[in-house]
C-alpha cells in the first residue's frame, strides 16, 4: 500500500477531537498533559538528533518541537478565559 492509497482512506475517517498521550504525569490535567508530553518527546527528539546529525534527525525534532508549540498555544488558550494568564 502505497501513501496514495492510504490519504484517501484516511480522509473518510471521522474526527473524533480525541488526543492519545503517550505519558502523563500524575496530577497533570488535559491540556497540561498534553503539553507536557509533546515537550518530552520534543527533548528526547533533539537528543536524538544530537547524537545522530542528519536532515531526517532535525525533521523529527522540528515536527516535535512543532507540536510542542502547538500545546503550548492551546495551553494559554484553555487558561486565558478561566484568568490563570496575564494579560
Amino acid at each position: 500500500m502505497t501513501t496514495k492509497d492510504i490519504h484517501p482512506l484516511l480522509d473518510e475517517l471521522e474526527d473524533t477531537r480525541e488526543v492519545v498521550i503517550r505519558r502523563v504525569v500524575a496530577g497533570d490535567d488535559g491540556p497540561i498533559a498534553i503539553w507536557a508530553a509533546a515537550a518530552q518527546d520534543a527533548r528526547l527528539a533533539y537528543a536524538e538528533w544530537c547524537a545522530a546529525p542528519g536532515a531526517p534527525m532535525r525533521a523529527a525534532y522540528l515536527a516535535a518541537e512543532d507540536q510542542a508549540d502547538a500545546a503550548l498555544a492551546s495551553l494559554h488558550a484553555h487558561a486565558e478565559p478561566r484568568g490563570l494568564v496575564d494579560a
